[in-house]
């Protein structure tokens, strides 16, 4: 390398160093250290998290607050989490890595109390968990991340992000952030102890020190309004949301007959009788399907002046949900369902492409504005007629979705998410389409078809819908996927037409309560599921008290070799044999591993949802000198023999096969599994299995898992008095 190419490299990693640090939230860094100025004079602490180079920068905060930065002040209490290694190495045994830091947020915080978080991805296990234990006992949270969106953004009461490719970028912005807060926080003290103005004085004095420490735009004033790129915190678990819809509406008519004959001149089916239902269609049932479980709900779409646009306004009326209406300058749209027999027979769309939005739209525009800077999440229903194509729209939506969760549901007519957008939920035929992708309907092709939406609108996490089959979370394409399935029991009630709508707009609340995505999108597949059993639509004929209930159904139906007598070798010959004799005849091998030592619910319910993902599921389980290895002389609590017994026993397991390695690699080498599961635990994390299974044309993916539940927890339980 020469002198000159080495200089244009330093000199390019600076040009981008400058940039990102030219996008730094600066009004929020000096009020973090107005607040951690108030805080210490109030008696709480700080409590810091973070992996790696963020553990080496929470570690520099806290002693700069213990110690101190410039000035001389009184000492704040302030912990490094990471830094209690005992207790890191202790929680880390006893309850896996994820939890390393959720258990001390625990054991420390108090309500009041900052807990401050730090990845550079955004997206770590252990620190999303932490992020939801300060949420429950009750304190604040704030994070420096990376690019946004991202999990640990949108789950934090605040958070100042960086866009920067390169992590080391983002890790030197977030030590200049720490350095300015902790400036910000000496001269607030300074400030609060020498001038009569109190509060007003050390605001103003930490806006000015950090102002000036950057060539940016000047601060605002302390009595200037929020600023709109501010993230709103997320609402309360349990707590009623205001979700604001925005998207293109039309007016369903359902005509539901019988057909007892075909016509005697042409091969057509004859529908005789029947009833005409109308109801809100497109965004306006999204709408309205959320208003009915219990939410406050703003529509933002644009309707015709006409009799159709005045019966949707009705429905929308009837149903509680307020409408901030563009304008259509032409007549609204009406799509007709002919059924019969619990099916559709034929459908009639009128006005099939949206009329652009109408002139008078501006002062609409600036309602549409103000319900969604106070919403605490947005969902836009795109049914590619137009709304979300108007340039004023877009802008305000990309100002939303800085400040609360945004999902956008796409369509093939329609437009690309705006900036900023937290999760897209396009279904496998609209995935393929966005990805140019080619493949079938299988949960690889699935995975691969959600791969090329992220890399095409990337980066924003994809909850890609598989109908019956359940949803697919990636949030990383280069991590295995979160496989969420189910099985919707059929029945002449069972009707999807607005599922995917459903499904959208559980996944919207649910983030906007401060669900993980991982949460939020198995319960919103739960939901979704109930909404087709109870018979989809058809559930809004009822008054709102009278409504079916939305629980989930699901019918797993496997079938099981059952429990064997069989030793360890004739059991593996036995699983070798079941997953060739599946593969020949075209059927989907999936396999799971580990000790389920002391088998409990969630070993159950991971066991259940694998075997969802294909014909038959095997077992991979370490035998007793294995898990002495892995876990220590006390492990295993029960024999492989009876534990393998056990695991037969259930019907979701088809065989088991017994290993003595530390790792499953000849296991997995030797059934070649079309699909390899783990647990929900692993969400977000790198996967040593993943490689092997990848290279023999397999795909590692993760199931939700039950929260709270671990073999060690129980045998820690049993021991205590």
């Amino acid at each position: 390398m020469t002198a000159d190419t080495s200089t244009a490299t330093a000199t390019d990693y600076l040009n981008r160093l400058t940039a990102a640090l030219g996008e730094l939230n600066l009004a929020r860094i000096a009020d973090w250290g107005l607040r951690l100025a108030r805080s210490s004079g109030d008696g709480r602490r700080l409590l810091v998290a973070g992996n790696g180079g963020s553990a080496a920068q929470a570690q520099h905060l806290t002693a700069e607050l213990v110690g101190r930065f410039q000035t001389e002040r009184p000492p704040m209490s302030a912990l490094a989490l990471h830094a209690e290694t005992s207790s890191v190495t202790a929680i880390s045994n006893d309850y896996g890595y994820e939890h390393v830091f959720a258990r001390q947020v625990r054991a420390h915080a108090r309500p009041g109390d900052i807990v401050m978080l730090m990845s550079g991805s955004g997206s770590s296990a252990n620190v999303l968990r932490a992020a939801e234990a300060a949420r429950e006992v009750g304190a604040v949270t704030w994070a420096l991340t990376g690019a946004s969106p991202n999990p640990l953004a949108a789950l934090v009461d605040e958070a100042v992000t960086v866009s920067a490719q390169a992590t080391s970028t983002v890790q030197e912005c977030h030590l200049v952030a720490i350095h300015l807060m902790c400036a910000a926080m000496d001269a607030a003290v300074a400030a609060g102890d020498t001038a009569a103005a109190g509060d007003a004085a050390a605001r103003n004095a930490a806006a000015a020190t950090v102002g000036a420490a950057l060539p940016v735009p000047p601060l605002a004033s302390a009595s200037a309004p929020e600023p709109v790129a501010e993230r709103r915190p997320a609402a309360a678990r349990g707590a009623r949301t205001h979700l604001v819809v925005v998207g293109d509406a039309f007016l369903d008519h359902d005509h539901i007959g019988r057909v007892e004959r075909v016509a005697s001149d042409e091969p057509a089916l004859v529908v005789s009788g029947g009833t005409t239902h109308m109801r809100p269609g497109g965004a306006a049932l999204a709408a309205v399907l959320r208003a009915r479980q219990g939410h406050a709900v703003t529509l933002v779409t644009a309707l015709g002046r006409d009799a159709v646009g005045d019966r949707l306004r009705t429905l929308l009326d009837e149903a509680r949900v307020e409408v901030v209406d563009l304008g259509l300058d032409g007549p609204t749209a009406v799509k007709t369902r002919i059924r019969a027999a619990g099916r559709t027979i034929v459908m009639l769309d009128e006005h099939d492409v949206c009329p652009p939005v109408g002139r008078e739209s501006e002062k609409a525009l600036v309602a549409a504005r103000r319900v969604l800077m106070a919403a605490d999440g947005v969902l836009v229903s795109d049914y590619g007629r137009g709304v979300t194509a108007h340039a004023g729209l877009r802008a305000v939506l990309t100002e939303a979705a800085r400040r609360s969760p945004l999902v956008w549901d796409p369509h093939p007519r329609g437009t690309a998410p705006v900036p900023h957008t937290a999760v897209v939920t396009p279904n496998s035929r609209e995935a393929r389409g966005i990805a140019s992708f080619a493949g079938g309907d299988t949960l690889s092709d699935d995975v691969e078809a959600a791969r090329g939406v992220w890399r095409a609108w990337g980066p924003v996490q994809v909850a890609l819908t598989r109908h019956e089959h359940g949803a697919v979370l990636l949030t990383d394409p280069d991590l295995p996927p979160l496989v969420v399935p189910t099985k919707v029991a059929a029945g002449r009630n069972a009707d999807p037409c607005g599922a995917g709508d459903f499904f959208a707009g559980h996944l919207a609340t649910m983030l906007a309560s401060g669900q993980l995505p991982s949460e939020a999108v198995t319960s919103a597949v739960s939901a979704a599921s109930g909404y087709v059993a109870a018979g989809g639509p058809t559930s809004l004929e009822h008054p709102a008290d009278d409504a079916a209930p939305m629980a989930e159904i699901v019918n797993a139906g496997p079938v099981s070799a059952g429990p064997s007598a069989a030793g360890p070798e004739e059991a593996a010959e036995a699983a070798i044999e079941l997953a060739d004799a599946v593969r020949a005849r075209g059927g989907t091998v999936v396999a799971a591993g580990g000790c389920f030592d002391l088998l409990h619910v969630g070993h159950v319910r991971l066991l259940e949802q694998a075997r969802r993902l294909g014909d038959c599921l095997i077992v991979c389980l370490n035998s007793d000198d294995s898990v002495t290895r892995l876990k220590g002389p006390s492990r295993p609590i029960v024999p492989a023999a009876q534990r393998a017994l056990v695991l037969e026993a259930l019907a979701s397991v088809d065989a088991v096969l017994v290993f003595g390695e530390d790792t499953p690699d000849e296991a997995i080498r030797a059934l070649q599994p079309a699909v390899w599961v783990k647990g929900g635990d692993y969400s977000g994390m790198e996967i040593p299995e993943n490689e092997l299974v990848s290279s023999l044309g397999g795909r590692t993916v993760v199931v939700p898992f039950v929260a709270g539940w671990s073999t060690s927890s129980l045998i820690e339980s049993a021991r205590t008095p």
